[in-house]
C-alpha cells in the first residue's frame, strides 16, 4: 500500500520538478533578455527618448494596426466554425490568446479555453474540434511558410539573408511535412483511419506508462473528422487561407508601423528586410520556452534588424513598442472577454445538455 502511494507521490514531484526548471528557464530568458542583452545594442534612455519623441499622427497610425490586428484575431475562427459570429469569435480569440500569454502551457492553454468556451455555448464536441485542428494547422502553415517567402524575397532582391537561410530551410521541411501529413490523412478512408489507429496504440502505450488512459477515440473517430473536414474546406478553403493570411500579416503591419515611426527608415531597414525579420521571429516565438516568445522574440528581431543596419536605439524601440502593442491590448481584451464570455453565446445555438 505504501508502495502505491510512494509511486504517484514520487510522480508527483518529479512533474513539479520539470514545471519548475521550466520555469526557471522561461524566467533566465525573460530577464536575461531585457536586463542584459538589449542593453548591449541601445540603453533604454536612448530608446525612451525615441518613444518620447513619437508624433500624435504616429500614434494614431500605431493604434490604428493595432485595432486592425485585433480585428482580424476573428474571421478564422468564423470561417472554421459556422454559426460564430463575429464579436463571439473576438471573445474566444482574445480570451484564449490572453491565457497563452499568462498561464503555464502557452499554446495549449489558449486551445484548451477556446474549446471550453465553445461547448459552454452549445457548440458539438466533433464542430470544436474540427475548428480547433484547422485553424492551427493554418496558423502554423503560415508561420512555417513565411521564412521560405522572405528568404527568396531578399535573394532576389541581393540582399543578405544568411541570418535566414537556416530557419527557411527548416520552415520549408517543417511546412511540408504538416502539409502533406493533412493532406495523407484527408487522401483516403482508409488512410485516415489506419493514422487514427496507430496514433491511438503510440498514445494508449504512453497513457500506460503514467497509468491513465486508454482514449476515447480511434481511426473511426479520424475518419468522422476527415469527413467533415472535407465538407467544411470544400466550402471555405479559400475563406480560411485568406484570413488567416490577413490576420498574420496585420501582426507584420504593427511591426513595419513601429519601425518607421521609431525613426528606423526603408534606408536602413528595408519593406522586404523587415519582413524577413519579422519572420524569423515569428518562428522562434512559437517555440514554446516562454510565454507568448518573451525575450525570444525581443531578442531575434533586435539582432535581425540591427544587423539590416537599422539603428540601435531606433531598433530596440521599435521592438519593444511592438511587443508592447500586441501583447497588452490582447491581455487587457482578453480579461474583459474572459469575464464577459457568457454573455456573448452566439444566437441560434442550443444551449448545451
Amino acid at each position: 500500500m505504501s508502495a502505491e502511494v510512494e509511486q504517484p507521490a514520487g510522480r508527483d514531484r518529479k512533474r513539479w520538478l520539470k514545471r519548475g526548471l521550466a520555469g526557471a528557464v522561461a524566467v533566465a530568458v525573460i530577464v536575461g533578455t531585457y536586463v542584459f542583452v538589449l542593453p548591449q545594442f541601445a540603453n533604454y534612455g536612448e530608446v525612451w527618448a525615441q518613444v518620447k519623441a513619437l508624433s500624435w499622427a504616429w500614434v494614431g497610425i500605431l493604434l490604428a494596426t493595432v485595432a486592425l490586428n485585433v480585428v482580424t484575431f476573428a474571421p478564422p475562427w468564423m470561417a472554421a466554425l459556422p454559426g460564430l459570429r463575429f464579436w463571439p469569435a473576438l471573445t474566444v480569440t482574445q480570451a484564449s490568446t490572453a491565457g497563452t500569454y499568462l498561464a503555464p502551457g502557452g499554446p495549449a492553454v489558449g486551445v484548451g479555453l477556446s474549446a471550453a468556451m465553445l461547448f459552454g455555448w452549445g457548440f458539438h464536441a466533433d464542430q470544436i474540434a474540427l475548428a480547433v485542428t484547422l485553424t492551427g494547422i493554418w496558423n502554423q502553415l503560415a508561420i512555417l511558410g513565411c521564412p521560405t517567402l522572405a528568404f527568396a524575397l531578399l535573394t532576389l532582391t541581393g540582399g543578405d539573408g544568411a541570418a535566414l537561410q537556416t530557419i527557411a530551410t527548416i520552415g520549408l521541411a517543417a511546412f511540408v511535412v504538416v502539409a502533406g501529413a493533412f493532406a495523407a490523412a484527408l487522401a483516403s478512408s482508409r488512410m485516415a483511419r489506419r493514422v487514427g489507429d496507430l496514433a491511438a496504440r503510440v498514445v494508449n502505450r504512453l497513457l500506460q506508462i503514467v497509468r491513465r488512459g486508454p482514449v476515447g477515440w480511434s481511426g473511426e473517430s479520424f475518419v468522422r473528422f476527415r469527413i467533415a473536414a472535407i465538407g467544411l474546406l470544400g466550402r471555405r478553403w479559400h475563406v480560411l487561407t485568406l484570413a488567416t493570411l490577413a490576420g498574420q500579416l496585420s501582426v507584420f503591419l504593427v511591426l513595419l508601423a513601429s519601425l518607421r515611426a521609431l525613426g528606423v527608415g526603408p534606408g536602413e531597414v528595408s519593406l522586404i528586410e523587415a519582413f524577413a525579420g519579422w519572420s524569423l521571429a515569428r518562428v522562434l516565438g512559437s517555440i514554446p520556452i516562454t510565454p507568448g516568445g518573451l525575450g525570444i522574440v525581443e531578442l531575434g528581431l533586435t539582432t535581425v534588424l540591427a544587423g539590416f543596419g537599422g539603428n540601435n536605439a531606433g531598433v530596440v524601440a521599435a521592438v519593444l513598442v511592438y511587443r508592447f502593442l500586441t501583447i497588452v491590448p490582447t491581455l487587457a481584451l482578453g480579461a474583459v472577454a474572459g469575464a464577459t464570455w457568457r454573455r456573448h453565446r452566439p444566437v441560434g445555438v442550443a444551449e448545451p445538455g
